[in-house]
């Protein structure tokens, strides 16, 4: 049954959804009617031409500033060029407030929520006595922005450089002061989801003062990265009603109570010095100042959502708050909450055995033994006796990495929503998501190149499982495909669609503020990439979070056990969840090794160039310079030819990985070495490519 808290927030959502932008034929409409061409408007709203054609043929929707700016540039033309009295007039035109739908699809977050930057000298009093901003936050919930990060000093700095004054003693006072008068949060991403929870970051002088250990003491804590039962703070929550959540007091730890009306009352907590942010994840964040880690945290929330944890569980939870598993609707005339189309449900779904893992409880109890999905991204190194002696003489080995390469194969990716149905011997059907039993060893390809149905790309030996898009290509490279069984879905989406789509602007973004933008040359862009850390330490560490955030969040979906006193068949915590779902996983996966191996085929046909080793979205060429552009396929007029590899910033394109000597390199393959794998220098390790 659904709680009154989320009965209460879904019908909120209802009564406070944002108007509704004009239908996309009206979009036209009424730019033609005023004269204005496309890209004049692209140009207004600082966007692309492709853009504006989008939002007018309804593909895509405008995302905060530009959503409110073309908003109200729409309602002024609307006035100056009203609807002919045939056609019904909109709504969001008409001046009449139009009903918040129930809706899937996602609903952004303003700019204007964080109010206007003060002087970087200014104090703020705490919350409550606060002076409003200079212009009208879009969200007045919360005008102090979703953060903020707490020193021993009882100073709160949030984002935008306002800083607030926290008298808390205890982490009890700390989460009521919070709630009650930070006005920190953030509002949903979508209309039927729930406003992320404020986040208080606390450093090291601020944790001790909280009675809280700088560092996680003794061997149990350790082991369990949180505080023990019998801790006085953790007795001290228990005491004044507040509650954990079963991962308790650790490095990320939320206290809530019930929820009073459709109000929620709960806080998540972030302890620098316990480790909370990785610097893997988030490099050189955790040793900054307070206002600077406020930066770098907001900007990530701003464009990602607040940070709930590592980046891994940041990229699972950004999925559900894009396609929340419930809504709003109607029932005899009351509304309760239904399931929302699109999304995964708010029950797990138990996996086809070939799609689970060894230790689940579907394989253990079955006693299956029929194999299991190999869909892994490709750690392949050429046989270095397939190496030509004009290969061999080249003097440089350059190494090319995919940006994003996950999140570039998320979009538009149709994957199954339902459980799995069994088929035995189906007619292949590739619009169809699932997992096929099938024969693929008859098929030889260039050894060369990589198979494209093998992680380590050596050919199929026999009959193995195989995720729709891997017999996708097989049949695109002019093979037969006869499955002898399959695990299929009958309800099927995009589910990843909204989030692809917000990482993606928030990857782009991020590069932008660093100097590297879509309208530079190549060599531009390579210049640019070579120094685009230093160009801002704050940015480039939200474009590391970012990366980590889709790695991270595509791992979380096949999310193993742990803990040393697991037995295999009992259920654990992560598959108890409906984003443990391994099949999406292995969709992504199964779709970017196929997006790389077209790339390598493309380059063998434009260049002949053929590759010295793959890891996951790197690759690794012979050269006969220092630069990709020494190699990579350009047309007389200097473009870069389609198919192959092409330099750029935004997902699925390359930037230079690194460059080594041709020598350094087959030196590493005659070791069984893989040379993407140390093609950046320093022994360099690449995890999953990027």
């Amino acid at each position: 049954m659904p709680t009154e808290d989320e009965l209460f927030a879904a019908v909120d959502a209802l009564l406070t959804g944002e108007p509704e932008m004009p239908p996309p034929a009206e979009r036209a409409r009424l730019r033609e009617a005023a004269g204005i061409t496309q890209a004049r408007l692209a140009q207004v709203l600082q966007t692309t031409t492709q853009s504006v054609k989008n939002w007018e043929a309804g593909r895509s929707e405008p995302r905060p500033p530009r959503r409110q700016a073309y908003q109200r540039l729409l309602d002024g033309w609307a006035t100056q060029h009203p609807t002919r009295p045939s056609m019904p007039v909109p709504a969001a035109l008409s001046g009449t407030p139009a009903p918040a739908a129930p809706s899937a699809e996602p609903v952004s977050p303003a700019v204007a929520e964080v109010p206007v930057r003060p002087a970087a000298t200014s104090r703020r009093p705490a919350a409550k006595k606060a002076a409003k901003p200079a212009t009208t936050p879009a969200v007045p919930r919360f005008p102090h922005g979703p953060l903020a990060v707490l020193d021993g000093d009882g100073n709160a700095y949030a984002v935008g450089g306002v800083v607030l004054d926290c008298p808390a003693t205890t982490v009890t006072e700390l989460v009521e002061w919070t709630l009650k008068e930070s006005c920190l949060g953030a509002p949903r991403l979508n209309r039927n989801g729930k406003d992320s929870d404020p986040l208080i970051v606390l450093t090291a002088f601020a944790a001790v003062k909280l009675g809280l250990p700088e560092r996680l003491e003794g061997r149990e804590e350790r082991r369990s990265l949180r505080l023990a039962e019998d801790h006085p703070v953790v007795k001290q929550i228990g005491k004044a009603k507040w509650q954990l959540t079963q991962r308790g007091f650790g490095p990320w730890a939320r206290i809530y109570r019930k929820a009073q009306g459709s109000a929620r009352q709960c806080v998540q907590l972030a302890v620098l010095s316990w480790d909370a942010l990785d610097t893997r994840s988030w490099p050189g964040v955790a040793d900054m100042d307070p206002a600077d880690i406020a930066r770098v945290l907001g900007v990530y929330a701003q464009r990602v959502l607040t940070p709930r944890g590592s980046t891994a569980v940041s990229g699972l939870e950004l999925m559900t708050a894009l396609r929340p598993p419930t809504r709003a609707v109607q029932e005899n005339g009351t509304w309760v909450s239904g399931h929302n189309p699109g999304s995964l449900g708010s029950d797990p779904m138990d996996p086809a055995p070939p799609e689970a893992i060894a230790e689940h409880p579907v394989v253990v109890r079955s006693g299956w033994s029929g194999g299991f999905l190999n869909e892994e991204a490709y750690q392949w190194v050429r046989d270095p006796a397939l190496l030509s002696d004009e290969e061999c003489l080249l003097p440089y080995a350059v190494g090319l990495d995919l940006n994003t390469a996950f999140l570039a194969a998320a979009a538009r990716l149709t994957v199954g929503l339902s459980a799995p149905d069994h088929f035995h011997r189906p007619v292949f059907n590739k619009k169809i998501p699932g997992s096929w039993l099938a024969d693929l060893s008859h098929i030889g390809l260039d050894p060369r190149l990589p198979s494209p149905f093998t992680p380590d790309g050596t050919r199929p030996t026999g009959p193995a499982w195989y995720q729709t898009h891997t017999l996708a290509y097989a049949q695109e490279l002019g093979h037969d495909v006869q499955p002898i069984e399959a695990y299929l879905r009958r309800e099927t989406g995009a589910y990843l669609d909204p989030w692809h789509d917000r990482l993606k602007t928030a990857y782009v973004e991020t590069l932008a503020d660093l100097g590297v933008t879509a309208d530079l040359g190549d060599a531009e862009f390579l210049a640019a990439m070579e120094h685009h850390k230093q160009t801002d330490p704050a940015m480039a560490a939200v474009l590391a979070a970012i990366k980590a955030t889709v790695k991270g969040g595509i791992g979380k979906l096949r999310e193993r056990p742990q803990g040393r006193t697991y037995r295999d068949g009992d259920p654990w915590p992560a598959m108890q969840r409906p984003t443990w779902r391994p099949d999406i996983r292995a969709a992504v996966i199964s779709k970017a090794r196929v997006n790389m191996h077209r790339k390598l085929a493309s380059m063998v046909k434009l260049t002949g160039l053929y590759p010295l080793a793959v890891l996951s979205d790197c690759v690794v060429y012979p050269s006969p310079g220092a630069s990709p552009l020494d190699f990579l396929p350009y047309a007389a007029s200097g473009k870069p030819l389609m198919g192959g590899f092409r330099l750029g910033p935004t997902p699925g394109l390359a930037k230079l990985e690194g460059v080594q000597g041709m020598a350094w390199a087959v030196d590493l393959m005659e070791k069984g070495l893989n040379p993407a794998r140390h093609i950046k220098g320093g022994d360099a390790v690449l995890d999953d490519g990027e």
